[in-house]
């Protein structure tokens, strides 16, 4: 192999894709310079972007400019600068080749230029005066303007794609763009003014809007701006012309700058001036007078066109003019998230530009796309405007800026802040990067181009092509996430509904704004306000955010004074904590949830207030109750934890306490009815149980094989929250003797325990349905059961039994006993006339002797005319006399069997519907009641400001208590008059 391949190939190994080209370019430097001297000239030019480019505008450079470029290759900066510039723009690098001293740019420290400088640079080289009041240029000068432009442009990218972290460098960059229009647009002004006669009789301020406003300008980008005019005034303060004429001249010169800006010639070009986001747009007066200007935005201003106002600012012209309609447009566009169909509206913006992107540029699109630039900006400016109308400390105008403030004030997490921050930053160095190449306004990635891949990996510090990608669409994901979840938050919506007076909760009118929401005790929502929003922590900042929104979500619930209560005894608890008030701030609808719970329930409360950690499981909004094995597992592996069956029975408990929270707040939050209430509470007594057999038996030798036979509601999988676990505890023949014994001890410290009072809720295992009631033994063997139901069983005892399933223990236990006691609860021939007689008997004296004393029948849902007890034992009659014909009736479930009844003909289609709506709003209003007050309660209350909680918490709109009311005397009375008919035989 000869010397000039293996060179070739060291330089295709180095990043040259035209290696023989470039040998022939790289030979001359070592033959002229040795080889070391040539080593050092090469290492900028292999470090850029694109070797082969920059070394072929190198080369041009040599050959074209010999002296300048010997003076360059003198200084190793400017050399490395200029091999950094041309590699990466093939723009800029064609610009030097042709106006070689611009390479004087790249000389001495690449500093960030100051503003008043680059205005000063500018001006100079169109030959006006930069101190003058009133700069004016020497006519025909605009090439100059566009060169001194270039100029400094080739310095910006120089300092650019110098820098070790082109991410942290970003924005500073981004900030020196914007200053070089503002100086660009100055002095073109002053070129304008030079073509226009009379132009001193004008005050024109040009206002920069977009990205040029906020000082985050691209490399390539239309300037957006607006004009605004007023006559110039004399020594006596009056105007030297009409406002008419003013606005004409004011007119020429500002299309004089768009001329001159964006005019093509040897020398370049420099940008288009965009003047659309004026009033009316395309369609509107070019410059328009201060008045006009406020007459536009208090009558017929859009609130997009305030949204683009936030990005205002004074850049060239008359400043003191710009910063007057600054101050004009200011309280319109903190005011903008007032109006109720602005968040949804910028939503819909948002969604609408998504739709409108060319599906074969969706996947490449860095600006627009999903996960792009657009979202990172369209949510800090939502988040300003919404927030900002209470905290001055958000009125910025760029989005790094903003995000930065939303931050530091607590309105973005600083994690999430950290990762949106350098996702954007990312995508606008790839913005950049892309657009340097051309010197064209483009922002989409290269997918499809492989050299343009490589050149702009390198460019942007990553190792190849597709580690480029694999960041950028990393940046996409998480931006997205960020953005549907802070840009869609209900809180941001909440927040953007209360009026700006309000979201100040330190006003005088602080209390009238409580009181009107239905707060009862003002003072004490005051107390309870300053306690959790007091002070300069992150703490005190997140709930000075969340407390306008969590207040009127409080009010919206049956009890807001108790929910705000609630929420600063939760927020004491877990303030503190990393996740708590950054989860309620951040995560969807957790806040608005866990006002409704708190507001709602003192059952729920006070279970949570036991355990505030679990709170979290309304931090994916809210959870579905858990199945009986997933509950089971948790309790068993709690347990196991435990070598002190105390210790282990108590873990059961949480884990108990947790599970009825869970169904609880599933219940508010409406994300459970009533039959998957009635199962996840079954689900939770049969879990607690079966998890609490085993602990019970860890120290019994032998343990007997033993079971619990659920009775009543549990049996018929229909508990509600405040049910005891009716239960016959079942043992399995053997010939150990003392099994019964065993058994009697593992049930009797059962019991116990779980009964005990304490931290969580207690549970009663209640026996007293077994063979003999209370006077009977508490345990059973199997062959006493089947003797015992052969021989002695009461009638009463075969009604209880249409209720009996399996509830705990051993499976096969009460699979046998279950089917050794079918003969009794569906007899072959049905019930006997004495049989239904006896029944009749026992429901007349449950009447009378157990509906409390004093106790409005009426209101009773359980026991009174029409209620739970009316219904089920309607059902179970019907069930004992035809069940033994109708497999379908063989169920626990009382509403299971109505279906059946109703389709076998035993009740007619009206009366099962009445009789199911009765036993099902009765079984609602249990539930609602005990959720409400925090203790059982069978009776509807007669106190109008429970009644009205408790009409709420069922779905009643407010006022609507009487319909409540009337519902269930309605539903109660026809159901009655179902069981006249059917269960008394009345007709």
């Amino acid at each position: 192999m000869d010397r000039r391949a293996t060179k070739a190939g060291q330089l295709a190994r180095k990043g040259f894709a035209e290696p023989h080209q470039a040998l022939a370019v790289i030979e001359p430097w070592f033959a002229e310079h040795g080889e070391e001297a040539a080593r050092a000239l090469l290492a900028p030019v292999i470090a850029s972007a694109d070797p082969d480019l920059a070394l072929a505008a190198l080369a041009h450079l040599a050959d074209e400019h010999p002296d300048v470029f010997g003076a360059v290759r003198a200084d190793p900066d400017r050399w490395r600068r200029l091999a950094l510039v041309c590699g990466a723009s093939a723009a800029l690098g064609r610009h030097v080749c042709v106006h070689p001293d611009a390479t004087e740019a790249l000389a001495g420290p690449l500093e960030p230029a100051d503003a008043d400088a680059l205005r000063g640079t500018l001006l100079t080289a169109v030959g006006a005066d930069p101190d003058a009041p009133v700069p004016l240029a020497e006519a025909g000068r605009a090439d100059d303007l566009r060169l001194a432009y270039r100029r400094a442009l080739v310095r910006i990218a120089a300092r650019d794609l110098d820098a070790e972290d082109p991410l942290e460098t970003m924005p500073s960059v981004a900030r020196e763009l914007a200053d070089l229009a503002d100086a660009t647009v100055e002095a073109a002004l002053a070129l304008a003014r030079a073509e226009t006669p009379g132009h001193e009789q004008v005050r024109l301020a040009v206002l920069a809007m977009g990205k040029t406003g906020a000082r985050e300008l691209n490399y390539v980008s239309d300037v957006d701006v607006i004009h605004v005019a007023e006559p110039a005034l004399d020594a006596a303060g009056e105007p030297v012309v009409s406002s008419g004429e003013a606005l004409a001249l004011a007119t020429k010169l500002a299309a004089g700058v768009a001329r001159i800006c964006s005019a093509h010639t040897g020398a370049g070009t420099i940008w288009q001036v965009d003047a659309n986001l004026r009033p009316e747009g395309k369609n509107g007066p070019l410059v328009r007078s201060l008045a006009s200007m406020a007459t536009y935005y208090e009558k017929w201003a859009k609130n997009w066109e305030f949204q683009a106002l936030l990005k205002a600012r004074p850049m060239a012209g008359d400043r003191a003019l710009g910063q007057e309609f600054v101050g004009l447009v200011a309280p319109h566009v903190w005011a903008v998230a007032d109006d109720p169909a602005f968040v949804g509206e910028s939503q819909a913006m948002r969604r609408r530009v998504i739709a409108l992107i060319p599906a074969r540029e969706a996947d490449v699109e860095i600006k627009l796309g999903a996960g792009g630039l657009r979202d990172t900006e369209f949510t800090v400016q939502l988040l300003q405007l919404v927030h900002g109308r209470a905290d001055d400390r958000l009125r910025v105008r760029g989005t790094f800026e903003g995000l930065e403030a939303l931050v530091a004030c607590g309105y973005v997490g600083r994690e999430d802040g950290e990762q949106l921050s350098r996702a954007y930053r990312l995508q606008r160095v790839l913005e950049h990067r892309i657009q340097l190449f051309w010197l064209r306004r483009t922002h989409l990635m290269p997918a499809d181009d492989p050299a343009a891949l490589r050149r702009l990996a390198r460019s942007t510090r990553h190792p190849d092509a597709a580690a480029l990608l694999a960041a950028w669409r990393q940046s996409t994901r998480q931006v997205l996430r960020l953005h549907q979840r802070m840009f869609y938050s209900p809180l941001l919506e909440a927040v953007a509904r209360i009026p700006s007076a309000a979201v100040r909760l330190t006003s005088e009118s602080a209390q009238t704004r409580l009181r009107a929401l239905g707060f009862n005790d003002t003072a004490a929502a005051l107390r309870h306000i300053e306690a959790l929003s007091t002070g300069f922590s992150r703490r005190a900042e997140i709930q000075r955010q969340l407390l306008p929104a969590m207040l009127g979500w409080f009010a919206s619930g049956p009890n807001p004074d108790h929910g705000l209560l609630a929420f600063r005894q939760v927020s004491e608890e877990l303030g503190d904590t990393a996740w708590y008030l950054r989860a309620l701030r951040d995560e969807g609808a957790m806040a608005e949830n866990l006002a409704r719970v708190l507001a709602t329930s003192r059952f729920a409360v006070d279970l949570l207030l036991r355990a505030p950690q679990t709170v979290q499981m309304l931090s994916g909004g809210s959870e579905p109750p858990r199945q009986f094995a997933d509950i089971l597992a948790s309790m068993e592996a709690v347990a196991r934890r435990h070598e002190n069956p105390v210790d282990a029975i108590a873990a059961i408990r949480a884990v108990r306490r947790e599970e009825l929270l869970r169904v609880a707040m599933a219940r508010i939050l409406q994300t459970a009815d009533l039959a998957a209430v009635g199962d996840a509470l079954s689900a939770i007594m049969s879990a607690t149980l079966d998890a609490a057999l085993g602990v019970a038996a860890r120290d019994i030798e032998n343990p007997p094989r033993l079971a619990l036979i659920a009775m009543g509601r549990w049996g018929g999988r229909e508990v509600s929250y405040a049910s005891d676990a009716d239960a016959m505890v079942v043992v399995a023949d053997s010939e150990d003797d003392e099994a019964l014994a065993k058994a009697n001890r593992i049930i009797t410290r059962l019991r116990d325990w779980l009964r005990k009072p304490g931290a969580d809720p207690a549970l009663e295992l209640d026996l007293d349905l077994r063979p003999e009631g209370k006077g009977g033994p508490m345990v059973r063997t199997l062959a006493s059961y089947r003797a015992y139901y052969e021989r002695w069983s009461s009638t009463w005892e075969a009604q209880a039994l249409v209720r009996a399933a399996h509830g705990a223990g051993d499976r096969e236990l009460s699979r046998a006993l279950l089917g050794a006691i079918d003969v009794v609860r569906y007899p072959e021939a049905g019930l006997t006339r004495r049989q239904v007689t006896e029944i009749r008997k026992l429901k007349a004296r449950m009447e009378n002797e157990r509906l409390p004393r004093g106790a409005d029948p009426r209101r009773h849902v359980k026991l009174g005319p029409g209620g739970l007890s009316d219904v089920e034992w309607t059902i179970q009659l019907l069930q004992l006399e035809y069940a033994h014909a109708e497999p379908g009736l063989r169920t626990t479930r009382s509403m299971a069997a109505l279906e059946v009844l109703e389709a076998t003909g035993h009740l007619s289609q009206a009366d099962a519907a009445d009789l199911r709506t009765a036993w099902t709003l009765a079984s609602r209003i249990r539930n609602a009641a005990m959720l409400l007050r925090g203790r059982a309660s069978d009776t509807i209350p007669t106190d109008a400001r429970e009644l009205a909680a408790l009409a709420d918490l069922l779905g009643y709109p407010p006022g609507e208590v009487s319909t409540f009311t009337d519902d269930w005397a309605r539903a109660a009375r026809h159901a009655r008059a179902v069981m006249d008919r059917v269960f008394w035989g009345l007709r």
